[in-house]
Formats: C-alpha cells, structure tokens, sequence
C-alpha cells in the first residue's frame, strides 16, 4: 500500500566549478520568467494545466476566501548548486554537509528579503497568519489576492468538480523578483495523498487465511490446478526481518546511531505496543526506552476526507519494516496533520528544520497529472536543504504500475518523480529455505479465481490488479546522475532531450510475498486486539531500502550518506545489486492465494486465486536498469560496499 499527492523545481545558475548541471534544463525547475505586465514578474507553475480557456467557467467571487503560502527563495541557485555537490561522489565538496543553522544562514532568506514581502502581502489586503523560515502564509479574500499576485480568480471545470484557480500566472512585484520561489493555494483543487488498496483499513480487523508457505516454495498447492505448466506454491504468510535482512545482505550490521525518520498523515495511537509487541514475537531486537519517538502536530484537520483511520496501518508498516531491517536504529514518526500538501510539507520541513534525522522514509504520494509546478518547487527546495545537511529522502514509487488501468494515462507517480529524491520500485521475493535469496521479479499481479468445479482458473492468467509504480516523467528533465545508466529508449520516451525514469533502486513490495505486520484493530464484537497480517506495496519498499541505507550509513562510520541517488548510480552494472528481471527462472511464475471473503475468517466463505508474478502494466523488469526496479535490489557486498566512501 502507499498513499497519494502534487510537483516542478527552481531556477538554477551553476557555479563555474559545478559545470555538468546547466540551470532549469538539468534540474527540471521552471525559473520565473518576465511579466507581460510592466515592474512585474510572473511566477511560471501558478497557474494549472487544467485551468484552460475551454474550462473556464468565470469570476471567482470577490469575497470568497483565499489561502496561500508565499514561498521564500533565498538563494536557491545555490542551494541547487550545493545540494548537487554535496551528493556527488566526483565533486571536490561531496559530503561536506551543513548543520540547519548553517544552510538557513547561506542559502534561505534575509530578514530583510522576510520584512518586504510582508510588507508587500499586507499593503495588498492580505493577513499575514504565519511566518517561517520557508514561507509567510496569508489569508484574504479573492480581490486583495488578485491584487497581491497580478491575475484574475476564476472557477475552472475539472473532472467532475469546480475549482478556483488563476487565469494567468501570478506574479510580483519586481523588486521582489529574487525574494519569492512560488505561491501556493491560489488554486483550491484537491492535492493530497489518498491510500492505496493494498492495506486493508485497520479500523476493521483484517487477517489472511490459509494454507500459507513459511518460506517460498515450501507448501506446493498440489490439489490446485497448475499454472504455467506446474503446480504452485501457496503465498508466504509474511516475510519477517529475519529473511529480509538476509535477502537484502544486512549482515552484522543493525543501524547503530543511525536515525531515520518516517512521514506519514495522522498517528496511530498503538504505535509503540502494536511495534514492540510484533518485535517481541518475531526475534526482532526488543524496542530500548527512547528508541522510537513521534513528533506530532498540535491538532489533526480533515480526518473524515483524509480517512485518518487508515493512515495508522501506514505507519505501523513503515516503522515495524524498519525497525525488522534496522533494528538498533533511531526512529522518529513525524505526522502530518492531514494528507494535504501544506501539512505533509510541514512534516518534512520539521525533519530539515530540525535535522532529526538523515534518512527519511515516505510512503504517499499521487499521480504526476496531479502535479503543479508551485507546489514542486516547495517541495524540492525542502529536499534541497535536506541534501545540504546530509540528509535522504526515499519515496515509494507507486501501486498501479504505469496508472493506465487507474488512471487512464501511461503516468509516473509523484515526489517520486522529482530529481531530488530516491524512488523505491517493488519487486515481488523469493526467500527459501534458511533465508537464502532465491530470486526477486518485478512486482506486477494478475489474478484469476478457481472456477467452480475446481479444476481450472477463469481467465487464467486474470486480470491486472497492482504493481511497482514507474515509467518516463513527462515534467522532469533528466538529471544527471541517470546519464548513461538509463536507456535511452525510456529517457526519451516523452520528450527527444530525455526526461527522469523512475524508480532509482526497489525492494520487496508484492502483497502475495510480502512482509508481515502486527497491529491493534478492531474486531467484529467491538473489541481491539492485537492481530497480524501480510503487506505489501512500494510503502513496504521504502522502509525497507530506508532501513538498508541505515545499514550502509553505519557501515561507513556512521558518516551520513544524504542524498543517494548519484552514490547509487556510481554502483550501478556491479554485483552489488540483484538484477531482477521478470522471469528469473526462465518460466513465468505464480502462487496460489486463499482468502477469507468477509476479510477475517471463514464464516463468509473462502476465495482461491492465482497470482502472476512479473506482469506490470506495460512495464517490464529486464537486464540492465528498467522502469519497475531501477538499477535492482541491494546484494550481499552492497551495505559493506560504503565502507570504502
């Protein structure tokens, strides 16, 4: 499961000794650009792809009220600048990080930047209801923002919804061209981060039926038609950390004086039993007093729209994946106070802001068409301090593989699409007997049931259901880091000058060879009870790669290893990743699958079911880097590997 949201970037202008990335081209950040209107300049990104001329559907109201944040930019072709060097192993500054103090004091923005566009935003109408060192947000009603930012409000058709957003680019005054990154929230479409199907809600208790294997391959369904030519395997019960340690090559290493951080919406309010209690009964290190801790929010908004309730399984897998993983690492959950932009941007800022950590695990995101520029270049410019700092941020790369079955359009999902973090692809794993790795293919499902009698699968081989999220940005140039590792053919798929591909790295995320997760749920008498089940998705991916670089961390003295990406692709075509490919044993491959029908036990009646492995949308896990798995899996040799960085 992962969860969804919006992107673009911010002009940059290279220092002399930084050549290889030239500006706005390499990066993907559109750079404001000239107003049509005199002593203004327009902010390029404000107004959204939707809000076309067929859609418009006229004048917002002039009393209606207005929200938004005016984004700072400080210096932000140095911070650009810095942040690719810093992460570059080829560049003379690489991991030569500063503390948040330092990065606020170099690159953000001057008390004297801060006074005048409030000073700006105030003599428009606006309230100022908040500053911080990232943005001023403001309130007022449509006429003071239309004259603050230089554009009529109107309401514009989208999808089945009308919402308000500028009919031109906003723009500011001149004289403050070099002080304001973007504003957000002129446009009132919804951009937040929904669950995905793959974890089941866990206000209402769900649990897997039987038969399961223990590891893959030991229970063959052999009274099951067979599949592929053989019989097969039922799915595992759930992988413990025992097994993808084992996988993924942790050997001694544990996360020591390693922090890593998770974000997600809301906080589940058995976090520490529903962890400590799932350590306890799978050999995971118990949980030491002050290990885990959680940074929340003074108050929650929009818990009905959000479904607050279904965000406590996302964070109950996210910190019991790592903590499986890394299990001597330091974990600090930050809560967003909603699955909105704002606050999951708030969420990440507290971690920069505050350097609580120097991994960072998120598993939400939303489709790239969803994406507007305004709201990327906020982004990024937050990921853009964490590089400076040594800080990493890993985001799950998607559920519905190239969203065509979803969505309607062949589309990456997004932050993971931004050039600034690492992108976590699924795979669906094979571990064996006495946790030995057998083989990983890209995750991708297709399901057909047993058909009456017994004796066939319908439709075998069934229908597409899930899978690793990846594909071609059509947004994002390609940075340079992905030169000359990723095909050509992928990198120019939408655009002849080459765009990012994602993911960067996967790891384990197929529900069907999944991880197991315990956690306090409600059963069908009222009562709530500890209780577990087998998960899965790219929000399974990103811990655990998270939890890996924590490993890595720690194998290189605990020196932080920031952003990844280019460090990453340094190792890419070594034996320090598993190539997966979609049929590693030469044959196609599938478990069968028995679930209870009303979710929790036997009375509704049972479903069988078998599930193709290796079948993603229109995306294929080859030989070489492709768009499910980037450049692979972490192998034995690749933790060890930063010992010699």
């Amino acid at each position: 499961m992962r969860s969804n949201r919006a992107i673009a970037r911010a002009g940059v202008s290279m220092a002399a000794t930084l050549p290889m990335l030239a500006g706005a081209l390499a990066l993907g950040i559109p750079a404001a650009h000239a107003a049509d209107n005199p002593g203004r300049n327009a902010l390029a990104g404000t107004k959204p792809a939707w809000a076309t001329a067929k859609a418009d559907k006229g004048a917002t109201s002039n009393s209606a009220q207005v929200n938004a944040r005016v984004y700072l930019a400080g210096d932000s072709a140095g911070l650009a600048a810095y942040a690719k060097a810093v992460a570059d192993p080829s560049s003379p500054a690489y991991g030569k990080y500063l503390s948040a103090k330092q990065a606020q004091a170099r690159f953000g923005a001057t008390k004297a930047q801060v006074a005048a566009v409030k000073s700006w935003l105030k003599s428009a109408g606006l309230k100022v209801t908040s500053v911080t060192p990232h943005y001023i947000a403001v309130s007022g009603d449509v006429a003071a923002a239309e004259k603050a930012f230089g554009t009529q409000l109107h309401n514009f058709a989208k999808g089945s919804g009308t919402y308000r957003a500028p009919a031109q680019s906003a723009s500011v005054p001149a004289a403050l061209k070099s002080a304001v990154l973007t504003v957000t929230g002129l446009d009132n479409a919804p951009h937040k981060a929904n669950h995905k199907d793959q974890l089941p809600p866990p206000d209402a208790v769900f649990k897997n039926s039987g038969p399961f294997s223990s590891y893959y391959g030991s229970n063959v369904a052999s009274t099951l038609p067979s599949a592929y030519g053989s019989k097969i395997p039922y799915a595992v019960k759930g992988y413990t950390g025992k097994q993808l340690r084992s996988a993924y090559g942790a050997g001694k290493y544990t996360g020591k004086g390693v922090r890593i951080a998770i974000t997600d919406a809301y906080a589940s309010p058995t976090i520490a039993f529903d962890a400590g209690t799932y350590a306890s009964k799978h050999g995971d290190a118990a949980w030491k007093t002050g290990q885990l801790h959680q940074v929340l929010p003074k108050n929650y908004t929009k818990t009905k729209e959000c479904g607050a309730a279904g965000w406590y399984g996302e964070e109950t897998l996210d910190v019991e994946a790592v903590h499986a993983v890394a299990p001597a690492a330091d974990v600090t959950y930050v809560g967003a106070a909603s699955c909105y932009d704002d606050d999951l941007l708030d969420s990440l800022s507290k971690i920069v802001d505050n350097h609580l950590a120097d991994i960072v695990s998120n598993s939400w995101g939303d489709i790239e068409a969803n994406q507007t520029p305004d709201l990327a270049a906020a982004y990024d410019q937050v990921f853009q301090f964490g590089a400076v700092q040594g800080i990493g941020f890993y985001f799950s790369s998607g559920d519905n593989g190239d969203e065509v079955a979803h969505t309607g359009t062949k589309q990456v999902d997004t932050p993971a699409n931004s050039a600034w973090v690492t992108a976590v692809g699924g795979t669906s794993l094979a571990v064996g007997k006495d946790d030995k790795y057998q083989w990983e293919t890209g995750w991708g499902t297709e399901k057909a049931t047993l058909s009456a009698d017994g004796k066939s699968w319908t439709g075998f081989p069934g229908a597409y259901t899930s899978g690793a999220g990846g594909g071609t940005s059509k947004t994002v140039p390609q940075p340079y880091y992905q030169k000359n590792v990723v095909p050509k053919a992928l990198a120019t798929a939408n655009n002849a000058d080459g765009n990012r591909v994602v993911p960067d790295i996967a790891a384990i995320a197929d529900p069907n060879t999944g991880f197991k997760v315990g956690q306090t749920q409600t059963f069908p008498d009222g009562t709530q009870r500890y209780s577990e089940y087998r998960i899965g998705g790219t929000s399974l991916a990103a811990p655990v790669i998270a939890a890996v670089q924590a490993l890595a961390q720690e194998a290189r003295g605990g020196k932080a290893i920031g952003f990844a990406n280019p460090t990453i692709y340094a190792k890419y075509g070594s034996k320090l990743y598993h190539d997966v490919v979609d049929k590693p044993t030469g044959k196609d491959l599938a478990v069968a699958r028995v679930d209870f029908v009303n979710g929790y036990d036997a009375t509704g009646g049972l479903s069988v079911s078998v599930r193709s492995l290796g079948k993603d949308s229109s995306l294929t896990a080859v030989k070489g880097y492709d768009d499910v798995t980037g450049v692979g899996s972490p192998a034995p040799g690749y933790v060890d590997s930063y010992r010699r960085h």
